[in-house]
């Protein structure tokens, strides 16, 4: 087989197989033509899938736990038409960003299934609608997070501090205990060297010319 014969057939061995692989449903969703469904899957934000096929018209990810999207998820599903969030519990903090920026720039009456994409926390913005949250709400609850992560951060140093002063005070303690026993130690030691020396008796010599 010629060379260039052999190249023609790697080519469409990678555009057959490749191809296939673009169009791969991501796992534990089911597919169907071009409607994705990973609706009611319990994916979190850690276990959604990271991609899914270009040719996606209709991405189902309602009732499931996600709090967020990642970074970029979205953005390469030129074709996508519809989606589903609703019944999910979002977390309306820093990583809501992406999600609200791409729900304010989806072209206007395409998609239909995007309501009830609702806060779930934090307590003050709970039931709000995600795309009409302003920029200044959104940044007040990265504050509340950050202030948040450094009071537990605080506190678990403080707990941090009182461990390792309970550990100084039980060494100190040991260090004295041990200190004191082995001061007994040695008393004993020398008490009973002592009474030894006491009680021996010396013999008389006797006389070698009698």
């Amino acid at each position: 087989m010629s060379f260039p014969r052999m190249k023609e057939l790697q080519l469409l061995c990678l555009l057959i197989f490749g191809g296939q692989s673009s169009l791969a449903c991501p796992h534990p969703c089911t597919c169907h033509g071009s409607q994705v469904d990973c609706s009611s899957r319990f994916l979190n934000s850690s276990n959604l899938p990271s991609i899914f096929p270009e040719g996606t018209t209709e991405l189902r990810l309602h009732n499931n736990r996600l709090t967020t999207l990642p970074n970029g998820l979205l953005d390469n599903l030129s074709s996508l038409r519809q989606v589903s969030l609703y019944r999910n519990p979002w977390a309306c903090d820093c990583g809501v960003l992406y999600l609200r920026a791409w729900l304010r720039r989806r072209p206007g009456g395409s998609f239909s299934s995007q309501l009830h994409v609702n806060c779930s926390s934090p307590a003050h913005l709970r039931g709000r609608l995600v795309e009409y949250l302003t920029e200044e709400e959104v940044l007040d609850s990265c504050h509340y997070w950050y202030c948040n992560l450094a009071l537990t951060s605080q506190a678990l140093l403080f707990v941090f501090v009182l461990v390792q002063a309970a550990l100084l005070v039980a060494v100190i303690v040991f260090l004295r205990r041990f200190e004191k026993l082995s001061r007994e130690a040695r008393r004993t030691k020398e008490e009973s060297l002592t009474a030894g020396e006491r009680e021996t008796v010396y013999l008389p010599l006797t006389d070698r010319s009698s």
